[in-house]
């Protein structure tokens, strides 16, 4: 499939375009304007608080003075401000077409930190989306206003489907998919995922560096906004990827006292403990702790894994103007590997292409529980907030993320006999050329990523003339200090699938013994050790041509120093050097229906500081700057009172100055010539069809190869982009008030093509089956508890992620939680 978007589909969808614009004049004949203000128990303005109508869509977002105005249908309905801790308000109030209807001033009984949480819909018609983003494009803006393609899963969905870590959350976001489960490495032990055709991984907190190296608790989480496209321009290199970014969006504190606990239980030994309280410290200061442990076994015959999640943080607001938030997430965890399984010989020499060609034992683990590794991340954060007036502010952020590790993990490598027999002298000839794995692990010593970040955004909201501006001028430092120290040991050779073979013989006894048998070493380890500087200055515009016109054009100057890499025994292995980065991004959003219907476009680049490289004979070369290009367009939709919202859009991205393998290199050198052309589509839907069901529905398709360079890869799929074709629903049903309130179910899954995990002339491709997994979910919510029951994989679909390797995914699980609210 080469065309993505046929010309009929686009011809199909102007055609629908076209019917709906006509129809502007008639809902605009039948509707009224209303206008009012939102303020707190001081009479201080609410600034973005969403405001709608009960059981509906309509609604908008109060400005810096806390006003809002918004279009509706004539007729009579609620304004509801409902929350917990903050009295209920209701504001009856009748529209009248085509006139303005102002509403007396809101006042509620909370303060402004507090107010930030408040929905100011009692029912929302359409609870799993979100109305406004503050980092997507560090700017508010409403997602018809933004001309980036993004995705936010919020938090009642996840609260819905019992997902407890962001991993498992990424399955309701169109055109993402897990490659690898995190393997808790300081630095780089975060789980990877494809997006758009380029790996990444979930390195951005509200809207700064936030790295976490292993799997994240969601017990923090507010939302998840999964930002497409390549993104430097707002957000650097370094937590970004050619394809986008995973931004964590976490909960807040709020002046008025707040407590839920909740235990959840599980096959496979799962038990989790998880609490969030809130309470205020005085006046004008609120204290929050999301916290969480959580305990769980395998699928498999052997593995475990231990994580503690601690998230305090404290808002203070010190006069009107200036307030400040400080917060701290603390991730601690000790696991057993999960089994990956690499190629050591490549499947063209084993003579295979697909997974049912081994005979890997899905529910093995192949070594045992008590080889674990430990590793903590510890992320502090200081924010200040100053209004210099209605129209200006002031965002001064600082960010230190921590990341250690220490410990063993197993890495088991497929081998043909004739590897087996010259590894192992006497390794039996067993039928078959793919009966053997060569066990190995790849271990840190003691691990270290340092990172800190600064970073100050100025934002208005002003006039000139008839035009509005909505804008962001930022400078931004970022410091890396590496002090990564891998090693690694073979621990034999074994048959992949032996019933009277003891596999959980690969236990701590042996890796301790092999351990001291070869001490850590300059020459046995392989270290990253590096410092690096990143200065930037970037600035952004939101401009309002026309009420349904905006443009947005945007720039960042981004000066990185490499300090050098050194040696494990302090000697500087190659010279420090600087490089200097433009990176521009424009975008235009037109609005046919305002506030229910835009289309959209945008050029957004990316890049990336390789560092340094060998070439073919194996001298240290800077590699160029990698530079990747998009172009996109699509339609965003937020119809039918706000039942209908989704998001179609089709992008080509162009990455070149790509490093590859020279094959005909003795010392595994690299050329930097290689092109990556990546392009797709993707639909994303969340639908309130009727008041008591919610859908939630994605399509991706990625079309990405390589077009210059290496002719072992040329005109082929990476094996970094994952599935082509990827699919995810989820349909939410709610029994009406009248039969048992707050009683739900839902349903759900995720399809992915087959995935090339290998592919290239010489080592041939090797490919991951197909996969639909489906999970399903029974729910009692209401206003003091809840009781919830989910099957995940209900099917218990054997499936396989990877890229460059083959990994098992869990089998099906039963999860029943419940939890108390204060």
């Amino acid at each position: 499939m080469t065309n993505p978007l046929p010309f009929s589909l686009k011809v199909f969808l102007f055609s629908i375009i076209a019917v709906l614009c006509s129809l502007q004049m008639t809902f605009a004949q039948t509707r009224g304007t209303l206008k009012g203000k939102v303020v707190s128990s001081k009479n201080e303005p609410a600034a973005n608080v969403s405001v709608g109508l009960e059981g509906t869509g309509f609604g908008s977002t109060t400005n810096d003075l806390g006003e809002f105005s918004f279009r509706a249908p004539a007729g009579t309905y609620k304004i509801i401000i409902s929350y917990v801790g903050v009295e209920t308000v209701q504001v009856p109030v009748t529209i009248t077409a085509g006139a303005v209807t102002d509403v007396s001033e809101i006042k509620v009984n909370a303060k402004l930190s507090q107010l930030t949480e408040v929905n100011v819909i009692a029912s929302r018609a359409n609870k799993f989306t979100a109305r406004v983003s503050t980092d997507a494009a560090k700017i508010p803006l409403a997602p018809l206003e933004n001309a980036q393609s993004y995705t936010t899963v919020t938090g009642e969905l996840l609260k819905e489907q019992q997902v407890f870590n962001v991993e498992d959350a990424l399955r309701n976001a169109p055109g993402i998919q897990k490659m690898w489960d995190a393997t808790g490495r300081a630095g780089d032990g975060g789980g990877y995922f494809t997006l758009r055709g380029f790996t990444t991984q979930t390195r951005v907190r509200n809207g700064i560096a936030g790295l976490v190296t292993s799997g994240i608790d969601a017990v923090n989480l507010e939302k998840i906004e999964v930002i497409k496209g390549p993104s430097a321009t707002l957000f650097g290199s370094n937590v970004t990827s050619f394809g986008g970014l995973i931004n964590r969006v976490t909960k807040k504190p709020y002046e008025s006292f707040g407590l839920e606990i909740g235990h959840t239980v599980g096959n496979y030994d799962l038990n989790r403990t998880s609490i969030d309280l809130n309470t205020p410290l005085g006046a004008n200061v609120a204290f929050r702790l999301n916290s969480s442990y959580n305990y769980e076994g395998s699928f498999q015959n052997y593995g475990k894994s231990r994580t503690f999640a601690l998230a305090p943080s404290l808002a203070i607001k010190a006069t009107d103007k200036l307030s400040f938030l400080l917060e701290s997430e603390m991730f601690f965890s000790r696991t057993a590997a999960k089994p990956f399984f690499f190629f050591y010989d490549s499947p063209k020499a084993m003579g295979i292409t697909n997974v049912s060609q081994l005979n890997i034992n899905y529910k093995n683990a192949y070594s045992n529980d008590d080889v674990t590794s430990y590793s903590r991340s510890l992320n502090y954060f200081a924010t200040a907030n100053y209004k210099f007036s209605d129209k200006f502010t002031s965002q001064t952020v600082f960010s230190s993320s921590n990341s250690f590790s220490n410990g063993p993990s197993p890495y088991f490598y497929l081998i043909t006999d004739a590897t087996a027999a010259t590894l192992a002298p006497g390794t039996p000839d067993l039928p078959g050329n793919n009966n053997y794995i060569f066990r190995n692990d790849q271990s840190t010593f003691n691990s270290k990523l340092n990172a800190i970040e600064i970073q100050e955004n100025i934002n208005g909201d002003f006039n000139t003339g008839s035009l509005r501006h909505r804008f962001v001028v930022g400078l931004d430092f970022q410091r890396q200090n590496s002090n990564q120290i891998f090693y690694g040991n073979a621990y034999g050779v074994v048959p992949i699938n032996d019933p009277s073979f003891d596999y959980g013989s690969f236990n701590k006894l042996l890796v301790d013994k092999t351990n001291a048998a070869n001490p850590i070493s300059a020459a046995t380890v392989y270290p990253y050790i590096y410092r690096t500087n990143t200065y930037s200055a970037y600035a952004s515009d939101v401009i309002n041509l026309t009420e349904t016109l905006i443009a947005s054009l945007g720039a960042r100057v981004d000066r990185y120093e490499n300090k050098g890499n050194y040696s494990y025994t302090g000697d500087q292995t190659t010279a420090p050097f600087n490089q200097t980065a433009f990176s521009p991004k424009l975008g235009l959003v037109y609005q046919p229906i305002k506030d229910q219907l835009s289309l959209f476009g945008n050029y957004q680049n990316g890049f990336v500081n390789p560092g340094v490289y060998n070439n073919s004979e194996g001298t240290p070369l800077v590699a160029k700057l990698q530079n990747a290009n998009q172009i996109e367009g699509g339609v965003k939709l937020g119809l039918f009172n706000g039942k209908l919202n989704g998001t179609l859009s089709y992008y080509r991205i162009r990455l070149t100055n790509v490093l590859r393998a020279d094959p005909n290199s003795p010392v595994f050198g690299q050329i930097q010539d290689g092109i990556q052309i990546s392009k797709g589509f993707e639909a994303e839907i969340i639908s309130n069809p009727i008041a008591s069901i919610n859908i939630v529905a994605g399509f991706a398709y990625n079309n990405s190869k390589f077009t210059a360079g290496s002719p072992d890869v040329q005109g082929l799929r990476p094996n970094t982009a994952g599935s082509p074709y990827l699919g995810n629903f989820y349909v939410s049903y709610r029994l009406p008030g009248s039969v048992i309130k707050g009683m739900g179910l839902g349903i759900g899954g995720n399809y992915a093509s087959k995935n090339k995990v290998i592919n290239s002339v010489s080592q041939g491709t090797f490919e991951l089956p197909s996969y639909t997994v489906l999970n399903g979910n029974v729910f009692f919510d209401r206003a003091k508890y809840r009781f919830g029951l989910s099957a995940n994989n209900f099917t218990n679909k054997h499936y396989y992620t990877g890229f460059t390797t083959i990994n098992p995914q869990k089998l099906r699980q039963f999860v029943l939680s419940a939890s108390y609210k204060l």
